[in-house]
């Protein structure tokens, strides 16, 4: 309930501010909150989702020429052809987003203002449609919006439900999903989380209040040309959530609202428009990185207690992992893959079967990780099989992986430094949510009943790892250790019927490795098959039923650990004297 009082605040404020101010402020405040129903879904796109989306300012002149032609030439009711020009915006923003799937950062940005470019092109050059340089006149609206401050309260309820909707996909799944691809899209996808699907839906959903704003844009201008489409127009839509801050709501709607005042208070200075511009993005790069939303972010700025201890609680972990009876093995069966002349696997036999955990352990360079990375989807092998039960593991689709029972964790913790600790392992149950995009920005049953038991199911998963007092705490305040627990945590949130481990033992103390591998044995008792990627010999040899161990790609020696231990090309290749 404390984090509405912001929004309240300013929804109060511009509800009181016909009581203080002319004609004129109304036009700027209707201004200001006609951007900001565009701001809104690109901060989706941006804030959340990391895509560099420059030119956003073509849906924003596709929305307004849309509802002003249907209203000039086809006499449609204007709210009518406000929805329409929503329609067109959500198919151009996925036209426009399409390229986000392939081109990263700088490529999507120069798409996104090629894009604007031929948008306000056209617009110029069709004239029997457009009116080219001339124009043509926005939509008008009856009474009681045909009036500035009529205008400005309907602009303001426009902007109101936005904010609204935007706040709940962000709080969602769904926004969620868009943190993880942003920042740790490796571990995204070993959740579950289709990039593809999610930023179509997200492309569409930007594009359609960008349209939309477009419709009020060309009201509140009376008459539109292409040259009130600017390049600098784009630009301070972009900035506007590089002042606010990403993975926030309110810092871009302040954000917003200081960009669209500025002009207004320095006028003389509108020559040098797109050179403060450009000087106001420097200074949030160098001073302030995180925007406003990081200097309203007091709660993060408490010290944490520094004698932390993870004390997992194994006898939890049956309760989590409600999963059922797990009848089917992984199975590889003569892996072969290659990077140029080295082979990385070389014809690997290897089964891991539900309920035990099985070692793999070599050498640096043995092919452990790759092992790992062809089970999770990541690597396709060039020759053999990887097999859940009878059936193929499909290749170069991690993402599915998570549906079939599989999760795993890496090298390095890929988590959501911004994201809370609990926010990171609720990432974990994505793929349990059934409400969609739209019930979810509506705040429908289904997906508040979906955040309840993903909530709760994530809590119970921090309680196993011992890290449940850290639930609210930004990942990127938290020890290295604790970032391992906070993976497996994440993945055990899924009930996987498999758990990949790669060195999840690496950095930790020796008290916590002996937790470590309570917990993982826990985890196998309750019916989960673990395969364990290790340096520590002796967490291997005290917790594994079975251990593999690699050399060059190739099996060197497959038994219980005892036997492992008494093999002598092991001792002599990597266990020594």
């Amino acid at each position: 309930m404390r984090s509405l009082i912001p929004y309240v605040l300013i929804f109060v404020a511009a509800l009181l501010l016909p009581l203080f101010a002319n004609d004129y402020w109304a036009v700027i405040g209707a201004r200001a909150a006609v951007y900001w129903v565009l701001v809104a879904g690109l901060n989706l796109v941006v804030g959340y989702g990391g895509q560099l989306a420059i030119g956003w300012v073509a849906l924003l002149t596709l929305g307004s020429y849309t509802a002003s032609i249907l209203v000039a030439r086809f006499n449609l009711d204007p709210f009518l052809a406000y929805a329409a020009g929503g329609v067109v915006g959500a198919l151009a923003g996925v036209v426009v987003g399409l390229p986000a799937l392939r081109l990263r950062t700088f490529y999507f940005a120069m798409t996104t203002l090629g894009f604007a470019t031929i948008v306000t092109q056209i617009a110029l050059a069709w004239q029997s449609v457009t009116g080219g340089g001339i124009g043509l006149p926005g939509p008008m609206l009856a009474a009681p919006f045909d009036s500035a401050w009529g205008f400005y309260l309907l602009c303001l309820g426009f902007a109101a439900v936005v904010t609204w909707m935007t706040a709940n996909v962000a709080s969602s799944r769904y926004g969620r999903s868009l943190v993880a691809i942003r920042d740790a899209e490796v571990a995204a996808e070993a959740t579950g989380i289709s990039k593809a699907r999610l930023l179509i839906i997200v492309f569409l959903f930007s594009g359609f209040t960008a349209g939309v704003a477009g419709g009020l844009f060309a009201t509140l201008q009376s008459y539109i040309t292409p040259e009130a489409f600017s390049f600098d127009l784009s630009v301070t839509f972009f900035i506007a959530i590089l002042v606010g801050g990403r993975g926030s709501i309110i810092g871009p709607l302040l954000g917003n609202v200081l960009l669209t005042l500025l002009p207004e208070f320095a006028a003389p200075l509108v020559a040098w428009s797109t050179f403060l511009y450009a000087a106001l993005l420097l200074a949030i790069v160098l001073l302030m990185p995180g925007g406003i939303a990081a200097l309203l972010d007091f709660r993060n700025r408490k010290p944490l207690e520094s004698n932390r201890s993870i004390v997992p609680q194994p006898d939890r972990v049956r309760a989590l992992l409600d999963h059922g009876p797990v009848r089917d093995n992984i199975v590889l069966s003569k892996v072969v893959l290659a990077f140029g002349g080295v082979r990385a696997i070389d014809g690997l036999d290897m089964t891991i079967r539900a309920g035990e955990v099985h070692g793999l352990i070599g050498p640096n360079g043995s092919g452990k990780t790759t092992t790992l990375n062809v089970i999770s989807g990541y690597y396709a092998p060039q020759e053999g099989e990887a097999f859940l039960g009878t059936r193929v593991l499909p290749h170069g689709i991690p993402q599915a992986r998570s549906a079939l029972g599989i999760a795993r964790t890496f090298q390095t913790p890929r988590v959501i430094g911004e994201a809370s600790v609990l926010q990171n392992v609720m990432i974990g149950a994505t793929i349990d949510g059934r409400a969609s995009f739209l019930e979810a920005a509506l705040t429908l049953p289904r997906h508040r009943s979906d955040e309840k038991r993903m909530t709760t199911r994530a809590m119970d998963a921090l309680e196993v790892v011992g890290l449940a007092s850290l639930a609210a705490v930004r990942a990127d305040r938290l020890q290295h250790s604790e970032l391992r627990f906070v993976e497996i945590a994440r993945a055990l949130t899924g009930r996987p019927a498999f758990l990949l481990l790669d060195e999840p033992a690496a950095g930790l103390s020796t008290e916590e490795i002996k937790r470590l591998g309570i917990l993982i044995k826990a985890v196998a008792e309750a019916g989960t098959g673990v395969l364990l990627v290790e340096h520590h010999a002796d967490l291997i040899f005290d917790i594994c039923d079975h251990v593999t161990v690699l050399n060059l790609g190739r099996e060197l020696a497959a038994g219980t650990p005892a036997e492992i231990r008494a093999h002598k090309e092991v001792v002599s290749a990597y266990l020594g004297a």
